[in-house]
């Protein structure tokens, strides 16, 4: 291998745990993920035997409580380990952010009752979990959802439908807001939903320029019938349940960014140290080596910003400025870095033979989810200069 070949990424760890974890995930990365992402991604298929053994590893609870199945690691080891996912194969980084986001209700406002009834199964128990906020109607307005939940003795029924649901239709539970109350914000309420549910359905699949082993659908819900102790947190709680949910969950999407940055970066480096062209690598030409240099100032802005973020939510502090800025800064550096490894690779980066025309667009979803960049810049502009007068 040419001696400029891209080499891991060397993280600061807080302990030795968090370095063989890493160890860990680098070695599931080589052996089961890999080999696989360009061929199974290209077919549209989804690698539930993968999730099977990330849950076998405990890695699909790791910032939850070890008393119920989780890893007790704090949020900037959690966040790293995503980052070492999504570089391999975005649908696999994404899916155990999605998975983590849709746990997070139980373990925030759930009983104790609940969190050990459910969190063990969820966490490491082999089960895959979705989040059902975004509807056809209510996207970025969150707060108008229409999906209802109504009261017939110690049950809910359940009628309405989610929209953009990542693992729609494969996962074993759903987290879904539903509304109880008057309109707005404050009439809704987060239910904990079986995915075998009666009355729980799920639309054909979105047909996606980017994760296509990802499924990404509509689920309907009619007339579904829950108890009351599937109920997570207060009757009109929800809608708070659902932002804190969203702050952790925008820190995972700018880890998996910077992990599908991470990629691109190393496939440039690797293809310019390689290539030939006027009797020397290409990376020897000024105009390479500079667009490598921001390339890689971008990656490693990313990953800090992210992990100050990190580090602010495992002290107890507030951090939502900071996720957002982390969300925004680290999706809109992964669309800039994966385009331009195309322009390295030139012609053969718009090839499939080369990974990195799948990871720019795989990128530019990651400027949608979540929230999109331009709520990102909202929420910012909100912390820095107070609400938009009306």
């Amino acid at each position: 291998m040419n001696d400029r070949a891209p080499q891991a990424v060397d993280r600061q760890l807080p302990t030795e745990e968090a370095r063989d974890l890493i160890s860990l995930v680098r070695e599931m990365v080589r052996r089961d993920i890999a080999p696989a992402t360009a061929e199974e991604e290209e077919a549209g298929r989804f690698p539930r035997e993968t999730f099977t053994r990330l849950s076998e590893s405990g890695l699909l609870g790791l910032p939850y409580p070890v008393e119920y199945g989780g890893g007790d690691q704090p949020y900037e080891v959690y966040l790293q380990v995503l980052e070492e996912l999504a570089a391999a194969r975005l649908t696999v980084g994404l899916g155990v952010s999605v998975h983590t986001l849709a746990c997070h209700a139980l373990v925030a406002f759930g009983t104790d009752e609940q969190r050990a009834a459910h969190l063990p199964a969820m966490t490491g128990g082999g089960l895959l979990g979705a989040y059902g906020l975004s509807e056809p109607a209510a996207g970025s307005d969150a707060a108008s959802l229409r999906t209802r939940a109504r009261r017939d003795g110690d049950d809910w029924v359940i009628d309405g439908s989610k929209a953009w649901i990542t693992h729609g239709g494969i996962a074993d539970f759903y987290t879904v807001m539903a509304r109880t109350g008057e309109d707005g914000p404050r009439g809704i309420t987060a239910f904990l939903v079986p995915g075998d549910a009666p009355g729980l359905s799920a639309a054909a699949p979105e047909r996606k320029m980017g994760m296509k082993g990802s499924p990404t659908a509509q689920i309907h819900l009619d007339g579904v019938r829950v108890g009351d102790d599937r109920r997570l947190g207060d009757e009109g709680q929800g809608f708070a349940v659902a932002l804190a949910a969203l702050d952790s969950g925008r820190l995972g999407i700018a880890a998996c960014a910077t992990g599908v940055a991470q990629a691109a970066l190393d496939a440039a480096l690797e293809y310019a140290s390689g290539r030939r062209q006027f009797g020397r690598p290409i990376a020897d030409f000024q105009g390479l080596r500079f667009l490598l240099a921001d390339m890689a100032t971008q990656v490693e802005a990313g990953r800090a910003l992210y992990l100050a973020a990190a580090q602010l939510r495992d002290a107890g502090l507030p951090f939502s400025r900071q996720a957002a800025m982390a969300k925004l800064f680290c999706t809109d550096a992964a669309m800039k870095v994966t385009t331009d490894a195309v322009q390295v690779l030139g012609g053969y980066g718009y090839t499939a033979d080369f990974p990195v025309e799948r990871l720019m667009r795989e990128a530019k979803v990651l400027q949608i989810v979540e929230g999109t960049n331009q709520i990102q810049r909202m929420v910012i502009a909100r912390h820095l200069a107070g609400p938009e007068s009306r």
